[in-house]
């Protein structure tokens, strides 16, 4: 078979080939409220490269969450398009697109989301065994250990830190070595010294495994490590 000559005419084509790991396209949230109806985000759009990593910055209020709960399939849109990894997400039903969540998606929240009834190595170890993963337990510990929680695997989450509880959260996301990972807020329920620790961690733990990284945050020096920043005002791009 000879080779498509538009795709190896030279080393770079097929890596500047790669489609972008999202497209937004008109993206718009509008819910019922007390008066009627209310616009959190009006006609998004933006694109972002595969392995690129993009802050979502602005007050609060200004739809940034909301936006990166839409871009993770978690709510729906009142109109308009996300393409993930080539995927029209809200062409497909729920099932669906909690299908496509835990094949490539990991997400790290706030709160750390962690189930209160698992110990940190059946927290890591939940999403490997949920796509049949027979090396879960190993991967697990392996990825504990890569955020510093070796003697910890036992232990609940209420017996951890908040800081060792958001490093549980980073290795639960990291450890199916997602093509995109979402974080919304990261540090934001952690101190100072412990959040530096998180995002050194975080962005280490991204360029290791060449995910795409789109957060949300309040914090200019987390917004400046990224690649990219959009700012989100009165739910517009600013």
């Amino acid at each position: 078979m000879r080779d498509n000559p538009e795709v190896f005419k030279n080393g770079a084509a097929a890596e500047t080939a790669r489609p972008p790991a999202i497209v937004v396209s008109g993206l718009s949230k509008r819910v019922a409220d007390a008066s009627g109806e209310l616009t959190i985000l009006q006609n998004i759009d933006f694109t972002v490269q595969a392995a690129e990593t993009l802050a979502l910055v602005g007050a609060s209020g200004s739809g940034k969450s909301t936006l990166l709960g839409l871009l993770a399939g978690l709510d729906t849109p009142s109109e308009g398009k996300v393409v993930l990894d080539g995927t029209d997400i809200f062409a497909l039903d729920e099932d669906g697109r909690a299908a496509f969540r835990k094949a490539k998606l990991g997400f790290v929240f706030q709160s750390f989301q962690l189930l209160a009834h698992l110990n940190a190595l059946e927290n890591v170890m939940l999403p490997l065994e949920l796509r049949g993963d027979p090396d879960a337990r190993a991967r697990a510990e392996a990825m504990l250990g890569r955020v510093g929680l070796s003697s910890r695997l036992k232990h609940y989450p209420k017996y951890l830190s908040g800081g060792e509880q958001q490093r549980v959260a980073l290795a639960r996301a990291f450890v199916t070595e997602p093509p995109l990972l979402f974080a919304d807020e990261p540090t934001g329920s952690l101190d100072a010294a412990t959040g530096e620790s998180v995002i050194q961690l975080m962005f280490e733990l991204n360029r290791e495994r060449g995910s795409t990284l789109v957060l949300v945050t309040h914090d200019p020096a987390m917004a400046a490590r990224c690649g990219r920043t959009i700012t989100i005002a009165a739910g517009r791009l600013a």
